[in-house]
């Protein structure tokens, strides 16, 4: 099946008519009233316009973590009613992830699955959290859809804009941090300097509102909130990070951290082993960039399960190539897709659903996931 051949006409108004009604549904059943996230984002929007402190430990565990080019970014959004703010940040979202499916479908290079089948897929296994990111006014959908047009750039050789679409990306979200050394490994001049122009612009931006000393001040402010608030969330059952995992089973201390570290580190060498063993793989940093983003909120100690957008594309290729595993390997990815979306309060009601996450199975079914996302690279398959 041709990689590029867009999706069904039908296809396409179906899913673009489920996403809407369900968008609808959402933002008035649910979202509305609460989208608690997106109002640190339009706060962080207000107090940059006006030039006033960002990062204030006054907003408790609603606190800005992103950059501070984030805070200049948000100005707009700040500008508006906080209900009119609301309404318009949730149709961005919706629509982002409207564009989503179909744009992350075109960067397999071979489809090996009809696309609603891989659609379904991704609603089982990521449907939930991209439900959550959109009640709570999150902002990963989008993130996730700007790191997806990155890719895509890389597939046709763009790659000047793909270094800015990975700047962008991390303005948008720190996490997308993780496709900067990457982008170097490859050695490929011209989306290193986009990158790094691209950073460089953002590193300075806040100065044309704040001076340079305010600017300092920001960097200052944001670099203590993101070093003194972890603790308190490694315990929290809607964490799914590596090192929340260690800690609900020994306790914050330093054996949880040891082990935390020596895990995240054997993520990110997995990473590093699918990266030299790209030779002879045709369009090799669609799995790459995949494998690192669904990492991402493994090693983050602030690793929330609505991140686990970021786990889109190594979702996407794990099911187009799922006939191409053993049938061990075909198990455990079922199961581990199953730990990953089913795992709802509807469905397995509280007390079971508690004791689930408090045992950390998404975590587990996320390193499952990534297991077989290498297991496909070092059988140059993907």
């Amino acid at each position: 099946m041709n990689d590029n051949e867009p999706l069904p006409r039908l296809t396409t108004t179906a899913l673009a008519g489920i996403v809407i009604v369900l968008g609808v549904w959402l933002f008035v059943a649910k979202a509305s009233q609460r989208m608690p996230d997106f109002e640190v984002y339009w706060r962080a929007g207000t107090r940059a316009a006006a030039a006033e402190p960002i990062y204030r430990p006054s907003d408790a565990d609603y606190q800005l973590k992103y950059f501070p080019a984030f805070a200049i970014a948000a100005i707009p959004l700040g500008l508006m009613p906080l209900d009119t703010a609301k309404a318009t940040w949730f149709a961005l979202s919706a629509a982002a992830l409207l564009a989503l499916f179909p744009l992350s479908l075109r960067l397999l290079h071979e489809r090996r699955q009809p696309a609603w089948l891989l659609i379904a897929v991704l609603l089982i296994g990521l449907g939930k959290y991209y439900a959550e990111d959109l009640v709570l006014g999150q902002i990963n959908t989008v993130v996730m859809l700007v790191a997806t047009c990155a890719i895509l750039a890389l597939n046709r050789g763009r790659e000047a804009l793909a270094g800015v679409l990975v700047a962008i990306a991390i303005v948008l979200k720190p996490y997308a941090l993780i496709l900067a050394p990457w982008l170097v490994a490859r050695r490929r001049w011209p989306s290193i300097m986009a990158l790094a122009i691209g950073l460089l612009i953002a590193c300075v931006l806040p100065a044309g509102v704040y001076g340079l000393d305010g600017t300092l001040d920001l960097y200052r402010g944001w670099w203590h909130t993101v070093t003194s608030t972890t603790d308190g969330t490694l315990l929290h059952s809607d964490n799914v990070s590596l090192a929340s995992l260690w800690a609900k089973r020994l306790g914050i201390g330093s054996a949880a951290a040891t082990l935390a570290t020596v895990s995240s580190v054997a993520l990110l060498l997995a990473a590093a082993l699918a990266f030299l063993s790209r030779r002879n793989v045709e369009q090799p940093e669609v799995l790459e960039a995949g494998l690192l983003l669904a990492i991402t909120p493994l090693i983050s100690p602030q690793g929330w399960d609505y991140v686990l957008v970021l786990a889109t594309i190594a979702l996407l290729y794990v099911a187009n190539d799922f006939d191409r595993l053993s049938r061990a390997m075909q198990a455990l990815t079922i199961a581990a897709i199953a730990a990953i979306g089913l795992t709802l309060y509807d469905l397995l009601g509280r007390h079971v659903i508690y004791a689930l996450l408090d045992f950390s199975v998404i975590t587990v079914g996320m390193v499952a996931l990534i297991a077989a996302l290498v297991t496909l690279r070092m059988r140059k398959l993907a």
